[in-house]
């Protein structure tokens, strides 16, 4: 098995993404490997007329700081270094990726498929097929069907799985 030294945790704060947040978080401490929270903000696009006006950028720097920083590893032995970028998130992450030498890539999937997928593009698809090292991604929160109440609760944990 490649030794993990670096997990990279792409986020854009939505379920998805804190599930595989926590999925990092165990790989994290079972490797005890260094975790990067990377959140991209995107640029800002220029709207002319009437229309909607997006957030100013220094807004959405700020508010991408204190959502990096509020998310917290749920582990006692496992801590986030938080990184925040602007740009393209998929070229983002994928430079940060190279940069930070990460050796595995775990992220959350929005699952779009046909025609959303095709207009909308798919940044875990992009960072997939162009990323340095592997990538782990995850749609929606693992519980096993037949798992109780209490266990959908508990972290992820892949103890016992190198």
């Amino acid at each position: 098995m490649l030794p993990i030294r670096t997990i990279l945790h792409p986020t854009d704060f939505s379920e998805q993404s804190q599930a595989a947040f926590a999925l990092a978080c165990a790989l994290a401490r079972d490797y005890g490997a260094r975790l990067i929270t990377l959140h991209v903000v995107a640029a800002p696009a220029f709207v002319y007329g009437e229309g909607y006006l997006p957030p100013a950028p220094d807004e959405l720097i700020v508010e991408g700081w204190q959502q990096l920083h509020q998310l917290q590893p749920p582990l006692e032995n496992v801590r986030a270094e938080p990184r925040l970028e602007q740009g393209d998130a998929a070229p983002e992450i994928l430079r940060v990726a190279r940069e930070v030498k990460a050796d595995l890539i775990v992220m959350g999937t929005h699952g779009r498929t046909g025609l959303r997928r095709l207009l909308m593009g798919s940044v875990a698809e992009m960072v997939a097929r162009k990323a340095p090292c592997p990538v782990l991604t995850m749609t929606a929160p693992f519980v096993p069907a037949s798992a109780p109440e209490s266990l959908a609760e508990e972290p992820v944990s892949l103890a016992g799985a190198h």
